[in-house]
């Protein structure tokens, strides 16, 4: 349905507040900007013993942006493809275009705002440390706009997982840890393995429980190509690999932080039971995003204090 039909039909627009921009950035995803941006944080400081911590807060600010910028964006073209509707299990402060009369294209321009405040907060990153986090917000920033928009996104193709899981969790880590160290080092992007199976089971949660309206809205996302049964089997090997992966990298490269691992363990063990037994369907959707956030927020900071231990 068209902007223009949407206003006909509901009389004018509502304007686009300060609360709903809050709204559209959905503060409850943010852990997936800054769980990458802690644990490369704490990879320089174990690794150099010193970091800027100006230069830390100025990266998860920029980081926050770009996320509530992918929200954004991800909320208007949903809504304007119809893919968006009050019977998807969302709640009422996760689809302010669904409940509210606000212009679409008020929500468009948000959305460039807020990537184009990012990008100006990037250009003291680039002062600072050169064209080397440019070159990967670039890049971010090319997936970010591909993910939502264009004829065929990212977030309608099997891809959507491992997209957000490597540039999210992978990117992030590796250009904040070139920022704080002036070193470009690509052994970050193993380090932070943990954060990219974090952040893309956050998609993966979302995507399950959205298969069926995901059919119709002929989204070919991984879990609708696998199929529930088969998608909820790859989703609790992708927690089995997450911990496994924390639990192999901190004895090679951060031996001392393995006092911290039964601490991680004992906190991440009632978070992963739960979300092994969430049946993943429409009804239980709210609930599993809540799970797998929490599940992230625990398991990343737990994981930074076993780096830096």
């Amino acid at each position: 349905m068209s902007t223009k039909q949407h206003s006909d039909d509901r009389g004018a627009f509502a304007p686009l507040s300060p609360a709903l921009i809050w709204q559209l950035s959905a503060p409850h995803t943010w852990p997936a900007a800054i769980m990458p941006v802690l644990i490369a944080c704490a990879c320089a400081l174990a690794t150099t013993g010193a970091v800027s911590p100006a230069m830390a807060w100025l990266l998860l600010v920029i980081c926050i942006l770009m996320q509530s910028s992918v929200n954004t964006f991800n909320d208007y073209f949903d809504y304007v493809k119809g893919a968006d509707s009050a019977d998807d299990n969302v709640e009422v402060t996760d689809a302010v275009l669904v409940y509210n009369h606000v212009n679409p294209r008020s929500v468009l321009a948000a959305a460039i705002a807020l990537l184009t405040a990012a990008f100006l907060l990037g250009i003291i990153v680039i002062l600072e440390a050169g064209l080397t986090p440019l070159a990967i917000a670039l890049v971010g920033a090319v997936i970010v706009v591909a993910y939502s928009g264009g004829k065929t996104p990212l977030s309608y193709l099997p891809v959507g997982e491992a997209v957000s899981g490597i540039v999210m969790g992978g990117l992030i880590p590796l250009a904040c840890y070139q920022v704080l160290t002036g070193s470009l080092d690509f052994l970050m992007l193993l380090w932070a393995a943990p954060t990219v199976i974090g952040v893309g089971l956050i998609m993966m949660t979302n995507n399950t429980c959205d298969i069926e309206k995901d059919i119709e809205a002929n989204r070919r996302t991984l879990p609708v190509l696998l199929g529930r049964p088969r998608a909820r089997t790859a989703y609790r090997g992708l927690m089995v690999l997450w911990i496994a992966a924390i639990l192999a990298i901190v004895p090679i490269w951060f031996p001392t932080g393995i006092a911290v691992l039964p601490f991680l363990l004992l906190a991440a063990y009632p978070l992963l039971r739960a979300l092994w037994l969430n049946p993943l369907v429409p009804a239980s959707r709210i609930g599993a995003m809540g799970q797998i956030g929490s599940a992230n927020v625990a398991l990343g900071a737990l994981y930074a204090a076993a780096l830096l231990f």
